[in-house]
């Protein structure tokens, strides 16, 4: 495993050192930002070495990336339910466009791949989260991503299936690109349909921006916090973002349903997990 410090600023955030004060100092602000609002940005984890290591690697594979373009609800779905009424976050559709350079794409020797691996990032994640443990999702397409946003695309409105997400923003847009949520709009007795369907007809209201930039690693709660990417404009650089997910029990592998949007394909360790899975919880997704 390669050394943290080909890729985190070990010197403001020393991972290595879970007794260190910056360490506890880090870990308490973003249990603070995940209690608040679900989500706690960690400003320039990824240090410029790193950056440009990562930034490399994302573009070298982004000819394995599965774009794809849909008009979606906030749940993933493409089709209306009659049972429903018109103006009703079930039947409100959005583009989505964007793509995924998916797990397989990246091998062991990559720094990306050996900083999601790590032990130590692991356990700084599990602090934060107070959670503990964490191990790195199974999942062999998407585990470890890279989300490309080109000139022109949009990530809109949705909802997790997983509790937390980790992302670093590699290379930021230009223009638009930004990380928009609205934080617990839901939870897990109520779908919060009102609330929701006035984000998405275009109501700012409780609606929180983040200014990302490059190196910043963000752990949020999409699970119940509705979000979005804005669309990329035209006459701007490609927004990547890498994207680390990681779970509480080893060996968790994906839904064949969203692998499949995301992805365009499924692998048979989906086609397995999917007949023995187990619900978590009756939300929507």
């Amino acid at each position: 495993m390669g050394p943290l410090d080909d890729v985190v600023d070990l010197d403001r955030y020393p991972l290595d050192r879970p007794d260190h004060a910056a360490y506890r100092a880090t870990v308490d602000a973003a249990r603070q930002g995940l209690a608040v609002d679900g989500c706690a940005v960690i400003d320039g984890l990824i240090g410029e070495r790193g950056l440009t290591v990562i930034g490399r690697e994302i573009t070298e594979r982004k000819h394995r990336t599965h774009y794809s373009t849909e008009v979606i609800n906030p749940y993933f779905h493409t089709t209306p339910d009659p049972d429903r009424p018109d103006r009703h976050p079930v039947n409100t559709f959005l583009e989505r466009s964007s793509g995924f350079v998916p797990g397989d794409a990246w091998e062991p020797a990559t720094a990306l791949r050996q900083l999601f691996e790590h032990p130590a990032l692991c356990r700084f994640l599990a602090d934060c989260l107070g959670l503990p443990e964490l191990h790195p999702y199974a999942d062999p397409l998407a585990g470890l991503t890279a989300n490309i946003l080109d000139p022109g695309q949009v990530f809109t409105w949705h909802f997790d299936t997983n509790e937390f997400a980790v992302t670093v923003l590699v290379d930021e847009a230009d223009d638009g690109g930004l990380f928009e949520y609205v934080p617990n709009i839901r939870s897990g007795q109520d779908e919060g349909f009102a609330a929701i369907q006035r984000v998405l007809e275009g109501d700012r209201t409780g609606v929180r921006t983040l200014a990302l930039r490059p190196g910043d690693l963000q752990i949020f709660r999409g699970r119940y916090s509705l979000h979005r990417v804005s669309r990329v404009s035209d006459r701007s650089r490609p927004r990547h973002a890498a994207i680390l997910a990681y779970t509480e029990h080893p060996g968790v592998i994906g839904r064949v349903e969203r692998t499949r949007q995301l992805f365009g394909r499924v692998l048979p360790a989906h086609l397995e997990a999917e007949r023995e899975r187990v619900r978590s919880d009756p939300l929507l997704d």
